[in-house]
């Protein structure tokens, strides 16, 4: 039994003004646990760790590169948060699929050294090159209802342009239900509303469901998503076009943001 798993599932994106937008496919996820890298690339013979394979997983796509282990990066963001290390950290992400992998946004569920979640770092990406991490605390009720599978809700102003269709005057409710073992049923859930003064302008959300990770399950995803990173890069850019040929304006590019992190207190 392991902590890492596969997740399958489908990414819905809402777009609610200036024009209604809406689309829809199916993704594969895969959810690692940070300290069992090393042993899945021994069991695995479709996923690699940090070397080439049909399916890998480069620790150098995620954070900033400063650290060699990503593990030992994302315990310099919590104790830059003032929170406790040597947790269990689990990555939600898509692989490379034939060395290619483009991720919008990857999820860490931060544990403590004692057990429950203690904090939720999600990694945001644009197509602009750039790169930010929202560091939000969970309160102790928040952990416990983590615990029974009950959905948290999360908020924080938005850092970087990601979309040339939205501005930088709004904020990002981020709503998650944090993944559970193989033994419960509900699905993995994690939304992202973009809210600005007007109220809710996006809505977006993966729901998936657990497998164990192995090569059979990994086999089955990627026959049935061979260019699934390809995918979403092209989904993105067609997606774009839709926008502007409904003639949604473009929001000028702001300076990128001077830091990377951001830390949110928890309430």
């Amino acid at each position: 039994m392991t902590a890492s798993a596969l997740y399958s599932g489908e990414v819905v994106h809402v777009r609610l003004r200036p024009r209604r937008h809406r689309l829809r496919y199916r993704v594969f996820s895969l959810l690692l646990d940070l300290d069992e890298l090393d042993a899945l690339d021994a069991r695995l013979r479709l996923l690699s760790v940090n070397r080439r394979n049909v399916l890998s997983f480069h620790e150098a796509d995620h954070g900033d590169g400063s650290a060699p282990r990503l593990k030992a990066q994302v315990d310099g963001w919590l104790r830059s948060a003032g929170l406790p290390t040597g947790g269990r950290v689990r990555l939600l992400t898509m692989p490379r699929i034939l060395g290619y992998a483009f991720n919008p946004l990857s999820v860490y569920y931060c544990d403590a050294p004692g057990g429950g979640l203690q904090a939720v770092v999600h990694e945001v990406n644009s197509t602009f090159g750039e790169r930010h991490f929202y560091l939000l605390a969970v309160s102790p009720q928040q952990a416990s209802d983590a615990r029974e599978g009950r959905m948290l809700a999360l908020r924080c102003a938005k850092k970087i342009h990601v979309s040339p269709f939205i501005g930088m005057a709004a904020d990002y409710g981020f709503h998650l239900r944090a993944p559970m073992g193989e033994e419960d049923g509900a699905p993995l859930h994690v939304g992202v509303d973009v809210i600005d003064v007007q109220g809710p302008l996006l809505r977006a959300a993966l729901v998936a469901r657990r497998q164990a990770l192995g090569d059979a399950a990994l086999l089955r995803a990627l026959l049935l998503h061979p260019l699934l990173t390809l995918k979403v890069i092209a989904a993105i850019h067609w997606e774009a076009l839709r926008l502007f040929a409904k003639r949604v304006p473009l929001q000028p590019r702001p300076p990128a943001a001077s830091e990377q992190l951001t830390i949110v207190p928890h309430p």
